[in-house]
């Protein structure tokens, strides 16, 4: 943090052009406050300036649109690669550039994960979507140089009330993630509802793979745990923005990665998963949700 090393007449670190003292002065206050009990606080680099959330709000409206096209169009009997297709044709008819991409030699558009797929599913022509099945499409969209990440549930005609329950589930994890989310909380207490919420559900939460920064670039810090406990973690202060995405399995929480293409993660005992992720802002007065 900067904090003590500006004068209060300085320009703020924001960038605003404001003096420190009309600006930053008092959040730095804050955090150094929060810093001095212990608890770790988001550094600068984390927080985003009202012109880098319009920036992330619009490539948030582009990637809704580009799920709202894939929702309008799934259907049993479709390819995970016809998936991948809308997702690129879309994403490019609207101005943006698909994220995962070549993202670290992930060699699609889109993320599609079937059934017992916790995540990171890689679209295929071999993959045929059944009456049944549950799948996630994880859509991340670069808009004017800014991303935002979201993916959601598909229920493929008539599905097992087990599965379907888990889906609801999972997307209720999302909201009480959301309403979790509050200005001088703690990353911790979003945690602390999903995973209770989970358990009380007789389901189980992913231990090792979680939400992250977004905005910027697709990954940055702060990584975003479900089995953490209120009050722990960062500090939640306003201008941060990450996924709230919590992978829920029916059975146990042990996950595996397929040693063939080193990207899709499975669950240990085959159990089905379901997610829904949404990219959030923290705001003076609550949270923004930028995409979903």
């Amino acid at each position: 943090m900067l904090f003590n090393k500006l004068g209060r007449n300085d320009s703020c670190w924001c960038g605003s052009g404001k003096k420190y003292k009309f600006c930053h002065e008092e959040f730095d206050k804050k955090v150094m406050a929060a810093k001095l009990t212990g608890h770790k606080v988001p550094t600068h680099k984390m927080i985003k300036t009202p012109e880098q959330i319009d920036g992330i709000r619009e490539a948030g409206k582009v990637n809704n649109a580009v799920l709202d096209e894939v929702a309008a169009r799934i259907k049993p009997g479709m390819t995970t690669l016809e998936i991948d297709n809308i997702v690129a044709e879309t994403t490019k008819k609207l101005g943006g550039i698909c994220a995962p991409l070549n993202y670290e030699g992930f060699p699609k558009s889109v993320c599609t994960s079937l059934n017992d797929q916790v995540c990171h599913g890689i679209p295929s022509e071999e993959d045929v979507l059944e009456e049944g099945d549950i799948v996630n499409v994880d859509c991340t969209t670069i808009y004017k140089g800014f991303y935002a990440d979201a993916s959601r549930m598909f229920m493929m005609g008539e599905v097992d009330e087990d599965d379907r329950h888990l889906v609801e589930i999972a997307h209720e994890a999302v909201k009480v993630g959301i309403e979790a989310t509050k200005p001088w909380g703690y990353l911790g207490d979003i945690g602390q509802v999903v995973s209770d919420l989970a358990k009380a559900n007789g389901y189980s939460v992913v231990r090792e793979i979680g939400g992250h920064g977004v905005g910027i670039d697709f990954h940055e810090d702060p990584w975003v745990s479900y089995v953490t406990k209120k009050g722990t973690d960062y500090l939640l202060a306003p201008g941060m923005v990450f996924t709230i995405e919590p992978m829920i399995n029916a059975g146990e929480p042990d996950v595996f990665v397929d040693d063939e293409n080193d990207w899709t993660v499975y669950t240990e005992d085959g159990s089905y998963s379901a997610q829904w992720e949404v990219t959030i802002a923290v705001t003076e007065n609550g949270n923004e949700i930028l995409a979903w």
